[in-house]
């Protein structure tokens, strides 16, 4: 997550010793000295002019980026199309899975968000979403962040100009989903969006401002929509999550956005507190009761799943808190970066919440 290479206000050279001074400090608070995180494993730095640099990914189970991307599955009669969208905020690129049974009936859309670093062809890979999709005949989208947008490819949530409706990057991911639904066969009701890290963010920003396009959202080790406004406030929210803790509903709408988040308890990259602020901005309009599950992986990793339940006992909220896990996709696969095989499969965990929660004229009143 860095900070744009265009269009945004980057620390100068006078300022750059105030800003490695604040991250010590904000570091430091979060109980981590500048430059180690938890257990003394590296964390957070900030390199020349303003970029940060991510840690190596050396706990147990967790696979750094591969040395050349792999190629991506692909189901027999499935396709994974290229294609892109301009408007007069900018134009991106992005993939299309479309899976092998779809034959021009109504289908779920999935909004897929990778992380920094990432591309659409990484994420894939790594998260086997489309395997997930193909199952379901579900259609899978993946936006491609540009270098000339973020030196590292990261969506740009900490900029106040791409966090709102109809404007910036939020108008350019919602006008890809609503080119998909316009040349495919979409059910308006069951589309969604998802994300990892920066994606993730960009994820609850969507879900906050188009409520109306996404009737459900998933949200991987990311921070909940608001939390920074600039460079120096999105690595203090980083590093412990936003200061106020204030959650925000989703614009125009005072109801509970159902949204499934994922986070692992040892993520230096991302402070596990922002995991708790995204269900907390998802259930600013109301309070649900609880319901908490603990389970394992069978040899793998156990996690805490904590449900907020309307009155039928039906999840709207779930957060999975996954034990021994750092900044990675838990349940992933190795042939894509930052990917955890040893936790629950946040893939398949989170197309099962979609699905079960399609978009109703009750969910909008």
């Amino acid at each position: 997550m860095n900070d744009r290479t265009q269009g945004a206000s980057r620390p100068g050279a006078g300022r750059l010793a105030a800003v490695t001074a604040f991250v010590q400090r904000t570091l430091q608070a979060a109980g981590q000295a500048a430059g180690q995180g938890a257990a003394g494993k590296p964390g957070l730095k900030l390199k020349p002019g303003g970029k940060l640099e991510f840690p190596p990914l050396r706990m147990p189970g967790i696979f750094k980026p591969p040395a050349a991307p792999a190629p991506v599955v692909v189901a027999k009669g499935a396709q994974f199309l290229g294609g892109s969208y301009s408007s007069p905020a900018g134009s991106r690129g992005f993939r299309l899975y479309v899976p092998s049974r779809y034959r021009g009936q109504k289908v779920p859309l999935i909004v897929m968000l990778h992380g920094c670093t990432q591309s659409p062809e990484d994420f894939a890979a790594g998260t086997r979403m489309n395997e997930v999709a193909e199952e379901h005949t579900c259609l899978v989208v993946y936006p491609a962040q540009t270098m000339a947008a973020n030196s590292s490819k990261c969506w740009n949530w900490f900029s106040p100009d791409d966090q709102q409706r109809d404007q910036g990057e939020p108008s350019l991911i919602a006008g890809i989903t609503r080119q998909i639904m316009r040349d495919y066969a979409v059910d308006p009701q069951r589309v969604y969006v998802a994300g990892l890290s920066a994606g993730a963010a960009e994820a609850a920003i969507l879900g906050a401002t188009y409520p109306d396009l996404y009737a459900a959202i998933g949200v991987h080790s990311g921070l909940a929509r608001g939390a920074a406004s600039d460079l120096s406030s999105a690595m203090a929210a980083m590093a412990q999550g936003k200061p106020d803790g204030t959650a925000h509903p989703p614009d125009g709408a005072a109801r509970v956005l159902p949204t499934i988040v994922f986070h692992g308890d040892r993520d230096t990259t991302v402070s596990p507190r922002n995991g708790d602020q995204v269900v907390a901005q998802s259930l600013a309009a109301a309070q649900l009761p609880i319901r908490v599950e603990d389970g394992q992986v069978p040899g793998g990793r156990t996690y805490r799943r904590t449900l907020h339940t309307d009155a039928q006992g039906e999840p709207m909220v779930e957060q999975w808190l996954v034990h021994g896990a750092g900044h990675a996709w838990s349940g992933g696969s190795p042939a894509g970066s930052y990917t955890d095989p040893l936790g629950p499969d946040a893939s398949r965990e989170m197309l099962r919440f979609f699905l079960d929660h399609p978009k109703t004229a009750a969910s909008m009143a």
